[in-house]
């Protein structure tokens, strides 16, 4: 099973250790790739704030963010598990899971990034800011180029494997399964049910959204679910207590898509 996860806005920052180590990094068919993001990410930074913040959709008050990006060759890094933060990560709580769930983990989830492409939880980061909607001045739309590199690596990634896409639709646009893998993959939406003058409504709840994604993974770690395929995902969710509805692709080769359905919100 490969869980493909979208990275926080918000990152931790702080502690000690060693800075990054490009090569040390997984999937090390990016690694050309990810020198020239952080490359140009690091000089726009360091050379113009003002700039920088433009590109990078950020306000005065995240003027910190940019001089943090300028560092970040020197920073302290720290495995990404601990670097992400936020809704999806503290619901999932890495940290807290028992030995044999944390190395399920660390082997399922994948986390995609416009800084590095995509990262395991072990790999050594330091916090930045850069998400996949930027549009850098030197290499463009980062969701574009990262789509021809990932769609070479990412095939070997997946393996023969369930791929569970529980990634937001920035950072889908840098790889979309195809073919036989496409045909194993599944996404995952949450809906939020509730009755309204005796009709049921449904709706997306950004928050909760994310809140559930993170408990969704996190109960399959601590099962010790491995499950190779969509069909064995449905399963393995509503043993779990979950209520699920499962769309089978109309055609071969596509991705299935799964509502999770809840009543409660928290």
């Amino acid at each position: 099973m490969l869980v493909l996860l979208p990275p926080s806005e918000g990152k931790a920052a702080g502690g000690s250790g060693a800075p990054l180590d490009l090569e040390s990094l997984s999937l090390p068919g990016l690694a050309g790739a990810r020198a020239a993001v952080l490359d140009e990410l690091v000089e726009l930074c360091a050379a113009d704030e003002t700039k920088a913040r433009e590109v990078l959709g950020l306000s005065e008050g995240l003027r910190g963010e940019v001089a943090k990006n300028a560092q970040l060759r020197s920073a302290v890094a720290r495995p990404a598990g601990e670097i992400y933060t936020g809704v999806l990560y503290d619901a999932l709580g890495l940290a807290g899971l028992p030995q044999a769930a944390r190395v399920l983990a660390e082997r399922s989830l994948l986390v995609f990034s416009g800084l590095w492409g995509a990262v395991r939880m072990t790999d050594r980061i330091p916090s930045y800011r850069c998400s996949m909607g930027v549009k850098l001045p030197g290499l463009g739309a980062l969701g574009a180029y990262w789509r021809a590199l990932m769609a070479e690596v990412m095939p070997e990634v997946a393996g023969e494997g369930l791929v569970l896409d529980l990634r937001s639709s920035a950072y889908a646009s840098a790889w979309k399964p195809k073919g036989e893998v496409a045909g194993r993959t599944a996404t995952v939406r949450v809906l939020h049910s509730q009755m309204v003058d005796g009709v049921e409504k449904r709706s997306v709840v950004s928050h909760f959204n994310k809140a559930t994604k993170g408990r969704l993974v996190r109960d399959l770690l601590l099962a010790g679910a491995v499950p190779g395929s969509p069909v064995e995902l449905v399963e393995a969710l509503r043993e779990l207590g979950y209520a699920v509805e499962a769309q089978e692709p109309g055609k071969p080769a596509k991705p299935w898509s799964l509502d999770v359905v809840v009543t409660q919100i928290h």
